[in-house]
């Protein structure tokens, strides 16, 4: 692993170190928080605190401290980026490998429900699948980016495989009498984790921004302490002396993790297609 990230240019090794203390910070987050961020447990009085020795980030308006909250944010984050990227990926390797070995009426069925989804702005087909319930989940969220988060991926799967399907080897395993599934499965599956690692590590960054989004909206997780939702609190007490941080702390860390994977992505795309290279 470390060879590998030590093979790609300067700006993705960084990227890569940077999603590394994301996951870092992700995993070990809630452990390490010095407060709960459990609104019952929290002390009124020292609602909107500036930041100090005890509590570095200030504190909310509950009184809870902000940088339990930002520890605890980066779990939901990682959760989410993880399952969302990764329900995505799966099923949009599905569709993208039948509609591109199979071609014909296959292909065209999936590729023009892909292109329905992908008229529709996508940020609004979250919205409207996340407001189907009064209070949305974790859970739900999750549901609403994964419904259009796949079709890129059928894409780019699909135009691996419109290439890959002419291939000798490919011809070599029809030979035999492979049927279409088991050259789908071990010839043709195997030779696309490149580009969809490529795709997956810019999800990552994207599913964190539109999470944050939803949640700025008020549409999100109903958790206080997602970076969305410190975000929205932050802007609403954003002139209250002392609490600047609390705003910018948030911002810094989806910042940090969108820069991360798309720094990444670049890297490796390069490193995968060396064909990129100077482009």
């Amino acid at each position: 692993m470390i060879r590998f990230v030590r093979s790609l240019s300067g700006g993705a090794q960084i990227g890569v170190w940077m999603l590394v203390a994301f996951v870092a910070l992700g995993v070990l987050g809630p452990m390490l928080a010095p407060y709960s961020v459990d609104i019952q447990s929290s002390a009124l009085g020292r609602a909107l605190a500036p930041p100090s020795g005890a509590h570095w980030l200030g504190t909310d308006s509950n009184g809870v401290d902000a940088l339990s909250q930002l520890m605890w944010g980066a779990r939901e984050a990682l959760e989410m980026s993880v399952v969302v990227v990764t329900a995505g990926a799966l099923i949009g390797l599905f569709y993208g490998t039948i509609a591109g070995y199979f071609g014909g009426w296959v292909d065209g069925s999936i590729m023009r429900f892909c292109d329905m989804l992908q008229a529709f702005p996508g940020i609004l087909m979250n919205i409207a699948i996340v407001a189907t319930v009064r209070k949305p989940s974790l859970g739900i969220v999750m549901i609403a980016l994964i419904a259009n988060g796949w079709v890129g991926y059928a894409r780019v799967a699909r135009a691996q495989v419109l290439s890959l399907r002419e291939r000798d080897f490919v011809d070599a395993a029809r030979a035999i009498g492979a049927t279409p599934w088991r050259i789908m499965r071990t010839h043709i599956a195997p030779n696309l984790l490149g580009p969809l690692m490529v795709q997956m590590t810019f999800g990552v960054g994207s599913v964190i921004a539109i999470e944050a989004t939803l949640s700025f909206l008020g549409l999100g997780p109903q958790l206080t302490y997602t970076w969305g939702a410190m975000l929205d609190q932050g802007r609403t007490f954003l002139y209250h002396p002392g609490f600047l941080t609390y705003a910018l702390a948030p911002g810094l860390a989806i910042t940090w993790v969108v820069l991360a994977a798309n720094l990444a992505g670049d890297g490796l795309r390069d490193r995968l297609d060396p064909k990129q290279r100077g482009r």
